[in-house]
């Protein structure tokens, strides 16, 4: 495993701090855990950006209304 030392805002160690209290072994298991649902998240928002835009290239009529919506918009 690599190890990695970073900075947090006091609110944030405070709960790091805490981590027993949430069920966690230790203060790693916290971070560990936090940092794969993040990805994972990601990963997930990636996947449906994807998807939107694809749906979106291969949809004239929803082109249309997205142009039509923006009409008008400042640049």
């Amino acid at each position: 495993m690599v190890q990695a030392q970073f900075n947090l805002d006091e609110s944030l160690w405070t709960f790091v701090q805490q981590s027993g209290q949430y069920g966690f072994q230790n203060q790693d298991e916290l971070i560990r855990v936090a940092l794969g649902k993040l990805q994972q998240e990601l990963y997930s928002l990636e996947m449906s950006a994807d998807l939107y835009a694809e749906v979106y290239a291969e949809d004239a009529d929803l082109q249309a209304l997205t142009d039509s919506a923006i009409a008008g918009w400042p640049e």
